[in-house]
């Protein structure tokens, strides 16, 4: 499979694992570079320059293969900048960029032989990154899972206007899971896709909880809904009692002060690490579903690229009738 991300970032699948915030560790990184295309670690829940820099040696242990670190700067209350010079100094292959405006980045790894991705959810932000030197953007439409653009523009329509926008490669995002997507993406005019959700199930996401694993095998596309949309940070959740507790108060003007527990980072873990659906929430997108595996990473690449190549059959033969 050969496109311009596939030789941009060196991989052999032109499929890129997300952030995950508390959950895109050096297990699931490795795997998925090991599997074929580019895993990720996420430097906003490592939190310190110490953890991330033990983090990336870690991956490095488990592969040989290109492989990212993500970050998400809004996150990080202004620390980023002691990780990002963490991840310069191990010079890491690729640094993605999610959250506020990633131009301090690219300003610091001018020079760095680094490739870049920006997570976008429009036109005019892929635009900016193009600007600012983006190697590739990735644009999520709003059917992804966790934090997704303000103007709720899907998948099908996002991925040909970014793609009309710029010159740079764009991948895919938001409600793929399967050989499927990824046909489809290619057939939108994107040169690759960004998973999420889907690695969440897989063997080797090791730091997720069964509980939120089997919630996401069991859950069906209608089974999420946004938090935090008043308060501009809309995130696409597990449908759930508290998560529903969260829209009401939204609903009933609550502001930020008053929601900030129980859409902290604190909240998500108790779900996604203690399985405390009570007193937390779990992000996941509406492609589950289509997820009813728990398979190791390397099936499903396997999977998806036989899918992939029974789908090529399948137009084939639509064309030539």
């Amino acid at each position: 499979m050969k496109t311009r991300v596939t030789e941009i970032f060196g991989i052999k699948y032109p499929i890129v694992q997300g952030g995950l915030a508390h959950l895109a560790y050096a297990e699931l990184a490795a795997a998925v570079s090991n599997a074929g295309g580019l895993g990720q670690i996420t430097a906003a829940t490592l939190r310190t320059p110490e953890k991330l820099r033990e983090e990336i040696r870690k991956v490095r242990s488990l592969t040989e293969k290109p492989f990212g670190v993500n970050f998400a700067i809004a996150r990080h209350d202004g620390n980023y900048k002691e990780l990002l010079e963490v991840a310069i100094e191990e010079k890491v292959p690729v640094i993605s960029i999610t959250g506020a405006n990633p131009q301090p980045v690219f300003e610091r790894i001018k020079g760095e032989n680094i490739r870049t991705l920006v997570l976008v959810s429009g036109a005019r932000q892929a635009q900016k990154a193009e600007q600012l030197g983006a190697d590739a953007v990735m644009a999520v439409g709003q059917e992804g899972g966790g934090h997704i653009g303000r103007d709720d523009i899907g998948t099908m329509v996002l991925i040909p206007r970014v793609v009309d926008a710029v010159s740079i490669p764009v991948l895919a995002s938001g409600g793929i899971g399967d050989g499927r997507g990824l046909l489809a993406a290619f057939a939108l005019g994107a040169e690759g896709i960004e998973m999420g959700t889907r690695f969440i199930a897989t063997q080797e996401c090791v730091h997720a909880n069964e509980k939120y694993k089997e919630a996401i095998l069991q859950a069906n596309e209608t089974d999420t809904v946004i938090i935090k949309r008043t308060i501009g940070a809309p995130g696409r959740v597990l449908k759930s009692e508290f998560a529903q507790h969260i829209i009401d108060l939204e609903q009933k003007g609550a502001t930020y002060e008053d929601l900030k527990d129980m859409v902290s980072g604190e909240a998500n873990l108790r779900y996604i690490y203690d399985g405390n659906e009570a007193e937390g929430f779990g992000w996941a997108g509406q492609v589950i579903g289509l997820i009813n595996t728990i398979p190791t990473v390397g099936e499903l690449f396997d999977e998806m690229m036989d899918t992939a190549e029974k789908g090529i059959n399948r137009l084939g033969n639509i064309f030539e009738s």
